[in-house]
C-alpha cells in the first residue's frame, strides 16, 4: 500500500490527512491520473502540486513502490 500524506488546501478540501493506495510500482505520473478518477474534485490542484515520495521531490516518471510515503505539497504563498 503507498501512503499519500495531504496537506493544506488539499487537506482540507478533502477533510482527511491521508489517502490509501492498493497500487504499487506505478510512476508518480500514473498515481496523479488514478486520483484525478477517485477525487475529480482535486484534479485541478493536481496540476500545482509537488510531489515528494520518501521526502524527495519527484517527477512524473519517478516509480512508487509499495510501502512507499507520498506527499502532495500545495503551493505556498507568503504573506
Amino acid at each position: 500500500m503507498i501512503e499519500i500524506m495531504l496537506f493544506a488546501g488539499l487537506k482540507e478540501k478533502l477533510q482527511r490527512e491521508t489517502i490509501a493506495c492498493e497500487y504499487h510500482q506505478i510512476t508518480v505520473g500514473q498515481l496523479k491520473e488514478w486520483l484525478c478518477q477517485e477525487f475529480p474534485q482535486m484534479a485541478e490542484d493536481l496540476a500545482r502540486v509537488m510531489i515528494a515520495v520518501n521526502e524527495s521531490f519527484a517527477q512524473d516518471e519517478t516509480v512508487i513502490d509499495q510501502n512507499d510515503r507520498v506527499a502532495l505539497i500545495p503551493p505556498v504563498s507568503g504573506g
